[in-house]
């Protein structure tokens, strides 16, 4: 595999010790970025919409219930919090992982055909550094539910810097992917679908890669991705976010 040069600026990833956010105009709602531990109310009321949107759907199998009680495992999550300060979607992020077998995403191909690949894919990339998507949900408002959706989908972008880490890594069923990979996700098309969590899905694995998802993302994902990190810049002066000249083409 030829990866991007790319090293994160520091092998010790440090917490987030603030909660920047930004005003998305197609969902009105703000996204807040956040641990949580620095938002306590925030991340309880991001868990219970997880756990009610699953159980409406027939997948909390899917739902580590002790890791959502207690964040533990949580570097930072995003919530999109409405004008009635309502959290109507989010996801949250795992990792940076120093070991592909702290991977969920591995252990959901456990005892199917491609795990070792899906293995081998995470550990060459630990060294750039990986942190992995995971609890996403959206209302079921179908016409909000896509906007937000379309909102989420750049979440991963904004996980990348914050963390200052250069890939993602995340899992989803076949149907939804789409519009999850609208921001620049590139699908694993060589990892056969696994039937996680259960025999009615095909889940699929892919990847963001910050050195290069402008080239794979809809134009309007990454003009409202840079506008939004310079929401994220005026509340965190420190932070460098690559710019559009930075993106090299593959």
């Amino acid at each position: 595999m030829t990866t991007p040069e790319f090293r994160p600026s520091a092998l010790d990833y440090a917490p987030l010790t603030a909660s920047p956010s930004y005003w998305d105009p197609a969902t009105e709602c703000t996204v807040v970025y956040a641990t949580p531990s620095g938002e306590r109310e925030l991340w309880r009321d991001y868990v219970r919409g997880a756990i009610t949107n699953y159980e409406k759907h027939g997948v909390a199998a899917a739902l580590d219930l002790d890791a959502l009680r207690t964040g533990e495992d949580t570097v930072l999550f995003a919530a999109c919090v409405n004008d009635a300060g309502a959290v109507v979607g989010g996801l949250r992020a795992r990792g940076p992982y120093l070991s592909a077998d702290d991977c969920h995403a591995v252990r959901e191909w456990d005892g199917q055909p491609g795990q070792a690949a899906v293995h081998k894919m995470v550990a060459d990339r630990i060294p750039f550094g990986v942190a992995e998507m995971k609890t996403a949900w959206v209302t079921d408002d179908p016409d909000e539910s896509r906007r937000l959706t379309t909102a989420i989908a750049r979440t991963p972008l904004h996980a990348m810097t914050l963390l200052d880490i250069q890939f993602i890594v995340a899992t989803a069923a076949s149907y939804v992917l789409k519009r999850w990979l609208s921001s620049g996700g590139v699908l694993a098309s060589k990892i056969p679908a696994t039937p996680y969590p259960d025999e009615r899905y095909d889940t699929r694995l892919a990847w963001w890669d910050r050195t290069t998802f402008a080239n794979h993302a809809d134009p309007s994902q990454v003009s409202s991705y840079f506008a939004e990190q310079r929401q994220i810049a005026d509340m965190l002066p420190e932070l460098t976010a690559p710019v559009a000249g930075d993106v090299p083409a593959r």
